[in-house]
């Protein structure tokens, strides 16, 4: 008589009504714990950024639907609920000058920042590890300049009458030193203001861009020159599709930075809240606020330059999510 083998698979017991043992029932909960687990990681930042960010934003908002006054030892705060807001959609100053001065500021500073710091990105790529070092230095020095003492520059050399660039125009005879004031007008003061901001900006483009130049193989571009391709489809067909995620990085950060800018106008003359015709929109919800002490009003167009930025913000983060599943 011969033993055999009556091993078997283990059935899963079963209770009276055909339910799954509690075992089962942990697995199934396991994806939950793993998906959460990142979170829980998160969680400390998170708190710190709610704290730093979100919060200060709950009281901007909450500020803006009341009428604040300012009293010894306190203040007094009235709900007004939307009115801020429809005195401010209401305001022609808003949407004669505010509105475009900031838009049309922000998308000009954004595409010239960009482009400079690609074009000095692909010079620095092109120089030997000294020169690179001393030029990166060189162009570093201006990024970490603060803004007010760059804005400060700015001013001397357009100064009236005797700004270095108030005389060469005049010896060249395109305009009067005596007469001429470049921050009275409105063109003229944002183009001062856009050669300030590019300046200060575009180091950090470059210096990200160079950093994503290193990066592409040289056998790439050693097959282009086999294709016969130009130095142009070069960069057309190569250097941009490999660094588009960079691109759109840099492009979102500028973005962010240059629709916010407030130190560069407002420390220029007539910026502070002299001439209307030069506020942007922090510069208009700081006037507001603080020099016609309306916090109501001031917070309100805080919030509309909040809710601006997170609309360009999630266009582009968008994009790149696009970009990043046709990549896939």
């Amino acid at each position: 008589m011969t033993e055999t083998s009556t091993a078997t698979e283990p059935v899963p017991a079963t209770t009276a009504d055909g339910a799954k043992p509690a075992a089962e029932g942990t697995k199934r909960r396991r994806p939950l714990a793993t998906a959460a687990r990142p979170w829980l990681l998160l969680a400390p930042a998170l708190a710190v950024l709610a704290g730093l960010l979100l919060w200060p934003l709950i009281q901007v908002v909450q500020l803006s639907l009341q009428d604040y006054e300012v009293r010894f030892g306190g203040g007094v705060a009235t709900y007004t609920g939307f009115d801020h807001y429809a005195d401010l959609l209401s305001s022609g100053l808003l949407w004669r000058t505010v509105l475009p001065n900031t838009v049309f500021f922000a998308f000009a500073c954004v595409g010239l920042t960009v482009a400079l710091g690609t074009l000095v990105a692909l010079l620095l790529q092109r120089l030997g590890p000294l020169w690179r070092l001393i030029c990166s230095t060189a162009i570093m020095a201006a990024w970490a300049m603060p803004a007010v003492t760059g804005t400060y520059v700015w001013i001397w050399l357009f100064q009236p009458q005797d700004g270095l660039f108030s005389r060469i125009a005049g010896a060249l005879g395109l305009i009067d030193p005596e007469t001429t004031n470049w921050f009275t007008e409105r063109v003229p003061f944002y183009a001062i203001a856009t050669l300030n901001v590019v300046h200060h900006g575009f180091p950090f483009v470059a210096i990200t861009v160079l950093a994503g130049l290193l990066t592409i193989p040289r056998e790439l571009y050693e097959a282009g020159l086999l294709d016969g391709a130009t130095a142009w489809q070069r960069f057309w067909r190569i250097t941009v599709p490999t660094l588009r995620p960079v691109f759109l990085v840099v492009t979102i950060l500028s973005t962010i930075w240059d629709f916010k800018v407030f130190t560069q106008i407002f420390v220029m003359p007539g910026g502070s809240g002299s001439n209307p015709d030069v506020y942007n929109l922090g510069v208009f919800s700081y006037i507001g606020a603080f020099a016609k002490n309306d916090y109501g009003t001031g917070a309100a167009a805080a919030v509309l330059l909040t809710l601006l930025l997170l609309a360009v913000t999630l266009l582009y983060v968008r994009t790149l999510f696009r970009q990043g599943e046709e990549d896939l």
